[in-house]
């Protein structure tokens, strides 16, 4: 047994040396999907029978590089495979490698940004071989890892329908022509997976934080086999401004809103979300909240090992004069949740650490000026930025922590205003050069 081990190891290390050509990973929004609306306002995942949980254990203790290899038999029903299947990934520990079916999946180099994954092609039906290749020591770009959190918290696989929601970008804003309602900013991104032409139905209803239907529309478009398209929704919402959601208020105004899918008038799929109205942006070099400036009084802070105890926190902030929070890499999405619902903004960080060599300016001299890892930087801010973009409490984007400033974090910033046009983007050690906006 023991000599099995060992040659298994040796061969597992022979393999994590080379790097899967492609990775299965995708940046979207964290949204599961359920299968009735009872479910999905309920936040009931296991009702729908659409997830199972991810949790491997040790198989292989090892030494050198990786420093363990975890596993996980998992049985996949024969309906997952005639769709299509994700691993939502969260808190493993190290920066390690995921194959399954002996087959290299992804690398995953940051351990503190949730991450997604499209398994599709590496799943077959019933027994499946999970395996996680854990690295020993920890990124030079990482933050701190919190030992507070249980390993893989909130990990599982979940299925979807060929045809179904791929995406979605949501806000609620002022019309843009100052009259006194808004306007609801609504992309859904739907997939067609076959390999020929589908129609997919997506729709959406939108409640006011007093119960009140406001909005429903749904919408059928033909998408061509193994591809996307957007549905763009524009309502008007009225009286929005008597709902507006503003820091530091007690009981903050959040519209409730529920996109579907529809197939030959059967309802497939729901996705719940909470949106406030407003907007903050960056105006001539000010931060403002629907147009009037907001100063934030931020403190660090990063979420606690469950959603009562870090309620429990933020509103003890509130009472001592905070009306934003800084953490220091990204969160669990029940996080921005909750300061949706405290009125907490957030300045969201990428984790990007590096304050040893921040000071040295040299090509290579900090991470942040080595142009080899400029794939890295982009992914951990993509990482961030992708699962947070809807929520009503980020206000800013930060490229990471104390990390110096250089070529990779000029890269990063300007992907991320070529995405994010109104809330700023700040680069802690710019020290006055132009890639951060105050």
């Amino acid at each position: 047994m023991m000599k099995h081990s060992i040659l298994l190891c040796a061969a597992l290390l022979a393999l994590a040396g080379a790097r899967a050509q492609e990775s299965a990973r995708i940046h979207r929004t964290e949204a599961v999907p359920y299968d009735t609306r009872h479910d999905a306002e309920a936040r009931n995942r296991a009702a729908s029978g659409h997830t199972i949980d991810f949790r491997p254990k040790t198989s292989i203790v090892a030494e050198g590089p990786l420093s363990a290899v975890l596993e996980q038999q998992i049985e996949i029903p024969y309906v997952w495979t005639d769709g299509c299947v994700y691993l939502h990934l969260e808190n493993p520990g190290s920066a390690c490698s995921l194959w399954i079916n002996d087959r290299q999946v992804a690398e995953i180099d940051d351990p503190l940004t949730p991450a997604e994954f499209d398994i599709t092609p590496y799943i077959r039906q019933g027994a499946n071989d999970f395996k996680l290749l854990m690295r020993n020591g920890r990124d030079q770009l990482d933050a701190p890892y919190p030992t507070r959190f249980e390993p893989f918290a909130n990990s599982y696989l979940y299925y979807q329908n060929k045809r179904s929601i791929r995406d979605f970008e949501i806000a609620l804003v002022p019309d843009t022509l100052g009259r006194n309602f808004a306007m609801l900013d609504l992309k859904i991104v739907a997939q067609n997976m076959f390999n020929y032409d589908e129609k997919v139905e997506v729709g959406y209803d939108i409640y006011s934080p007093q119960g009140k239907l406001l909005e429903f529309n749904i919408r059928e478009v033909t998408i061509p086999g193994r591809s996307t398209d957007t549905v763009h929704f524009t309502p008007f919402i009225y009286h929005a401004f008597e709902n507006k959601w503003e820091p530091s208020a007690k009981n903050p105004p959040l519209y409730k809103v529920m996109l579907f899918t529809r197939r030959n008038g059967t309802y497939k799929e729901y996705m719940p979300l909470k949106i406030g109205f407003g907007k903050t942006a960056l105006v001539d070099g000010q931060l403002t909240r629907l147009g009037k400036p907001l100063k934030l009084n931020a403190c660090r802070y990063n979420a606690d090992t469950d959603v009562k105890t870090t309620s429990a926190r933020l509103l003890a902030l509130r009472k001592e004069g905070y009306n934003a929070v800084a953490p220091d890499y990204p969160q669990p999405e029940w996080f921005y949740g909750l300061c949706d619902e405290l009125g907490l903004h957030v300045l969201d960080r990428a984790n990007i650490h590096a304050p040893e060599r921040r000071t040295d300016r040299r090509v290579g001299g900090t991470p942040s000026n080595d142009p080899a890892l400029a794939d890295e930087y982009l992914e951990r801010v993509k990482a961030m930025y992708y699962r947070s973009r809807n929520h009503t409490c980020v206000a800013a984007y930060i490229l990471g922590g104390e990390a110096g400033n250089g070529y990779c974090m000029y890269k990063a910033y300007q992907w991320l205003k070529s995405v994010e046009h109104d809330r700023p983007v700040l680069c802690v050690d710019a020290d006055g050069e132009w890639n951060s906006d105050l």
